[in-house]
């Protein structure tokens, strides 16, 4: 008979997440998240509180940021660990829904607990509680169902002996991988049941390397070596497949370049010759004009988003298209010819069975002349009478930076500028979360990053829109002594957006602050704020003066506040390419009514999917 141990629910969950290990030996679950309420103080917090010298519990102030670290921490680390977030009920659970949607879209693990209502519905309704008029099963926790790749609600305790092996195969599936959110029951946490001590036994979860199929792989190579302009996309997946060292390779080998989506950036050093930049909306012209004439394109682990395909028109020879792709959902995406296998494994066999066949590779001149447009954006500007740009502003952290630099972002103008300017010299050295675009990450994100990295530079460039959503993790930072480095750019609005407003015929409206409705214009002391959380902090008015704070910010303790004020208005006016976003037919606009023609004869280049 096998013996067994009496525990809470609550207990014997966390002591199973401090069992599973990863192929080093570590815990996969670095440690838990966590903002107590009446849904999980008692039983989830008494049992993180036993366990405190096992798994680490850290508090932050907003359930979505706290996700938000922790979904960094995996990405910056190829998601080979990961860590749990835990909720009330009510608020703290639905604050995380928009979290769990971030780490769906970006195949990213993410451990969320919720507190639930009561499974014996005794005290119902609870504080906070939503009730579904129809179906007395739904609780406010039913949200995540649409964004997590595993649901399961925690009746008893004997259940989690099913949910949370399938939660753990969920989170290190390559192919399935995403978050998991086990809606726990506060009164299921605090009963206890005799588990099987085998339950607890330690497990080391293996990274799973699916190899290509032979009849896949034996078309993919065919269709390459047909090819006379082919075209390798690199996207995330050949982070999280850690394959960016056989992607090297089997581009130089075969003369292949090389373009990388938002996600994929960094997969090469940016001066290796065949990697000829940023693809796509936010492109480098270099890359735009390979694809444009590709006929393959090789996907290495992207989803294909539209900010990478320019909404399906930017491949203009309509390429035979190949995707290399653990995930089959991905690698059949518009009628793609599969290559479903792990990015390093589909890598090296088709290297080998491509043998020595080489393309006639890039025109070394899209890429000089791509750098020779660009970079005198980013020098620093002679006078300081106008305000600096964002471009002037990448180019003063750009010469500040170092091998060890990583920078990040996720949503506003900073990702298309970064996507296009930024010179990654290594992978890892640039994290952006594009797949959600979620504003309010950067903060939050920092912490994780440095959280999973403690060597590395971070660097946080953040606008002062974004920096408005969500900054409360500032203030754990600074508790924490996690020092990492923000440059905030005040452009006074939604700058990004405005420009998007104006392109598409609108008048500039309800973006930048002077074109909202007030009594009192806008004038918030960033730095002043960001210094109230425990950071040291500073307003800067010009490059120089950037450039000098940049340069002391390695004795900072914790988190370094850089402020400078941009102008809203100015982008790279090179690369790019043009973006689906629909115009009205009809509109009192005469601009409007231009953008429409425009937009009409740009939707004929699209390609049918």
């Amino acid at each position: 008979m096998s013996k067994t141990i009496r525990l809470t629910a609550a207990q014997a969950l966390v002591r199973y997440l401090t069992a599973q290990l990863t192929e080093s030996g570590e815990p996969f679950i670095a440690g838990v998240w966590a903002i107590f309420g009446h849904g999980n103080v008692a039983g989830l917090g008494e049992a993180l509180h036993a366990s405190r010298d096992a798994i680490p519990t850290w508090r932050g102030h907003n359930e979505q940021t706290m996700c938000h670290t922790a979904l960094a921490y995996t990405k910056q680390l190829g998601r080979s660990r990961a860590m749990a977030v835990t909720s009330s009920i009510g608020p703290g659970a639905t604050n995380m829904v928009t979290a769990a949607a971030l780490a769906h879209v970006n195949r990213l693990p993410l451990l969320l607990i919720p507190g639930d209502v009561f499974a014996n519905r005794g005290p119902d309704p609870v504080l906070q509680q939503i009730e579904d008029f129809s179906d007395g099963t739904t609780s406010a926790n039913d949200c995540f169902k649409p964004v997590t790749r595993y649901f399961d609600r925690i009746t008893r305790p004997e259940q989690l002996l099913t949910a949370l092996p399938r939660a753990f195969r969920t989170m290190t599936d390559p192919a399935e991988c995403g978050p998991v959110c086990l809606a726990f029951c506060q009164d299921v946490q605090a009963e206890a049941f005799d588990w099987p001590e085998s339950f607890f036994a330690p497990r080391t979860w293996h990274l799973r390397r699916q190899g290509p199929d032979a009849y896949e792989l034996s078309e993919a190579a065919d269709a390459i070596r047909a090819a006379k302009h082919p075209v390798i996309v690199a996207g995330g997946g050949t982070h999280y497949s850690h394959a960016c060292a056989e992607l090297q390779t089997f581009a130089a080998r075969h003369n292949i370049p090389v373009v990388e989506t938002q996600a994929g950036k960094s997969a090469l050093p940016w001066d290796d010759a065949l990697n000829l930049g940023p693809v796509g909306v936010t492109g480098a012209s270099s890359a735009n004009e390979a694809c444009a004439k590709a006929d393959l394109v090789l996907g290495v682990g992207t989803r294909f988003q539209d900010f990478t395909t320019g909404s399906w028109a930017l491949f203009a020879a309509n390429p035979t298209l190949i995707s290399l792709n653990v995930a089959a959902y991905d690698a059949m995406k518009h009628g793609a010819m599969p290559l479903m296998a792990d990015a390093r494994e589909g890598l090296e066999a088709l290297t080998n069975a491509l043998g020595e066949y080489k393309a006639s590779g890039p025109d070394a001149a899209l890429k000089s002349d791509w750098f020779a447009a660009v970079d005198p954006l980013t020098e620093a500007p002679e006078g300081d009478n106008a305000l600096p740009t964002d471009q002037q502003v990448i180019g003063a952290v750009q010469r500040a930076s170092h091998e060890d630099t990583v920078v990040m972002c996720a949503a506003g103008t900073m990702p298309g500028e970064l996507h296009k300017l930024w010179k990654a010299p290594r992978p890892g050295a640039y994290h952006m979360e594009y797949g959600f675009s979620c504003m309010g990450y950067e903060i939050a994100g920092a912490v994780g990053i440095k959280l999973a990295q403690p060597e590395r530079d971070v660097i946080c460039m953040v606008g002062d829109g974004s920096y408005m959503m969500a900054n409360s993790e500032m203030a754990t930072a600074a508790m924490m002594g996690v020092p990492f480095t923000v440059v905030i750019t005040d452009n006074r609005g939604y700058g990004c957006i405005n420009r998007l407003q104006m392109g598409t015929g609108g008048a500039e409206f309800n973006n930048l602050l002077e074109h909202t409705i007030h009594s009192q214009p806008s004038n918030i002391d960033f730095a002043a704020h960001a210094a109230s959380m425990g950071a040291e902090a500073v307003q800067v008015n010009t490059i120089e003066e950037l450039e000098a704070a940049l340069a002391t910010r390695h004795k900072a303790t914790g988190p370094y506040v850089v402020v400078i004020n941009t102008d809203p208005y100015p982008s790279t006016p090179h690369g790019g390419h043009w973006w689906d976003v629909a115009v009205p037919e009809t509109s009192t606009r005469d601009e409007v009514a231009q953008a429409r023609k425009a937009y009409e004869t740009a939707r004929k280049s699209q390609i049918a999917g």
